[in-house]
């Protein structure tokens, strides 16, 4: 049997929870070290998950020679940096997303982590949630005909941490934060045909207050295969997390709601927190999720991962698929501004994907 992965997370806080867990359930890594500027909630995670080092650098953790994998769930402003250095550290990367803020950030990852033949591998878990995974399979099995609409939504009352509320930090709103699982989903599910053109419509309703990013979009893609594509993003809906998606085809119609179908109808005068999404009210009735961080493919896709670095195989969701993702958000707010279809390839020097659709006065 091949010596496991030795991992170091660079995060501590939500987001790494879940890589914690899911990490901690694969057979084939060994969790190594957390790194996060307050030690107080890196010694929580490692207490928690039994990780036996900590550091307050996350440079001082890519300096352990015995560390292979590093994973970042660090606000988006920060993902550039990092993963410049971790490919300096000779490091195989995994980040979360959004990839980065812009395409030129975008560029300088893929590039420092290939002169170091480093894996850069995009943590897009839908392509990995069981449910979604059996969609696909649906689809490509001919059950359902040839393609014609693909529709995706993930909608909750709004993020749970300061920092994606603040463009400056996030690059965008629900669009930036949730409209990029629905585009590397559709590309996933269509086997990544090139995507034509994008039109968006956004909107700030509700949370005026606290950013000045979107709240509600909605999303069409075209694709060259001449496929549809829908995805509504929201930080307004009230009862907690929501996620479907839907295929029709020249053959059939299949219909995945990823959490309701696997929950327990619950009601709670207090509220509960959930397990994934720490995101939306769980007041009166909600939906209770089991093994929630599995039903989402955190689990399978941080098995990948691990099974990339110590096979040396090709990541499902590479550096390059989350440049393609982040290309289309930079036209979706583009398209947001000027009311109309954006073409792609979309070229933009733009330093975030808002400053194209709500620029700072």
């Amino acid at each position: 049997m091949k010596t496991p992965v030795q991992v170091g997370l660079i995060g501590s806080q939500f987001i790494s929870t879940i890589h914690a867990e899911s990490l901690l359930a694969c057979p084939q890594a060994r969790l190594a070290a957390v790194a996060s500027p307050t030690l107080g909630n890196a010694a929580r995670l490692a207490e928690r998950f039994g990780i036996p080092r900590i550091f307050t650098d996350y440079r001082e953790l890519l300096a352990v020679p015995e560390i292979q994998m590093i994973v970042i769930g660090v606000p988006n402003h920060l993902h550039c940096q990092i993963v410049l250095d971790a490919a300096r550290a000779g490091k195989h990367v995994v980040i979360e997303k959004p990839f980065c803020l812009n395409l030129a950030e975008a560029d300088r990852m893929i590039d420092a982590c290939r002169q170091a033949n480093v894996k850069l591998m995009y943590a897009e878990e839908l392509c990995f949630a069981p449910k979604y995974v059996r969609l696909k399979q649906l689809l490509d099995s001919g059950a359902l005909g040839t393609p014609t609409l693909l529709k995706q939504s993930e909608k909750h009352d709004g993020p749970h941490a300061a920092h994606f509320w603040d463009v400056e930090r996030s690059g965008g709103g629900v669009t930036m934060d949730m409209g990029c699982h629905a585009i590397e989903f559709f590309r996933w599910m269509l086997g990544r045909p090139p995507i034509k053109s994008v039109y968006a419509q956004m909107s700030t309703q509700v949370h005026g207050d606290k950013t000045r990013g979107d709240d509600n979009a909605i999303l069409i893609l075209e694709f060259a295969n001449g496929v549809i594509a829908m995805a509504e993003e929201s930080w307004t809906k009230l009862g907690g997390m929501d996620d479907r998606a839907e295929v029709h085809g020249t053959g059939g119609v299949a219909y995945a709601d990823l959490l309701h179908g696997n929950a327990i109808e619950t009601y709670s005068s207090g509220g509960y927190d959930y397990a994934v999404e720490k995101a939306g009210s769980t007041r009166g009735w909600s939906f209770t999720i089991y093994e929630e961080a599995w039903n989402y493919g955190f689990h399978q896709e941080m098995a990948h991962f691990v099974d990339c670095v110590q096979n040396d195989k090709t990541p499902l969701v590479t550096g390059e698929d989350a440049r393609v993702v982040l290309e289309v958000l930079f036209a979706a707010y583009e398209s947001a501004r000027l009311g109309r279809r954006v073409e792609l390839p979309f070229h933009t020097t733009a330093a975030r994907p808002i400053d194209l659709w709500r620029p700072a006065i």
